[in-house]
């Protein structure tokens, strides 16, 4: 019996039909307690469409939502997360970026790690923010 639940599962074959992959994913699981996103961007999760292609602020905002959508249905929410990593291809955005994830995390507190990388999966794609939270004992 797994101690764990996947949630959303995916195939990276559908997510990513310009890339050759084939990669069984999901976008949370949930074990002991702790719920591991994976990175969020500028894409709606039920279309798998970009969103805010150009717009940092309207990518994070959206990774964000999503990010607070996936929590909400592993049984957690925002104010039990403790940890976030954003990824940033121009370190111009990190201010942005901070702003937008700021106003979602307001009196949350999380250690926060940042990271300028090169590029991420698509070309569109300009932030991606990964979130570990707990899931509180009241919610268990």
């Amino acid at each position: 019996m797994p101690t764990h639940t996947r949630i959303r599962p995916f195939n990276t074959k559908e997510t990513y039909p310009e890339q050759n992959l084939d990669n069984d994913l999901c976008q949370a699981v949930v074990a002991n307690g702790v719920v591991y996103l994976r990175g969020q961007i500028g894409q709606d999760l039920e279309t798998r469409e970009s969103v805010g292609i150009g717009d940092v602020e309207a990518q994070a905002e959206k990774a964000m939502a999503n990010i607070a959508m996936l929590l909400d249905e592993a049984g957690s929410s925002l104010a039990d997360i403790v940890k976030v990593v954003v990824y940033i291809i121009d370190p111009r955005y990190r201010e942005t970026v901070y702003q937008v994830m700021g106003r979602w995390l307001k009196g949350v507190y999380p250690v926060s790690t940042g990271i300028v990388v090169s590029a991420l999966a698509r070309p569109e794609w300009l932030v991606e923010i990964d979130a570990t939270a707990v899931i509180s004992a009241g919610a268990q």
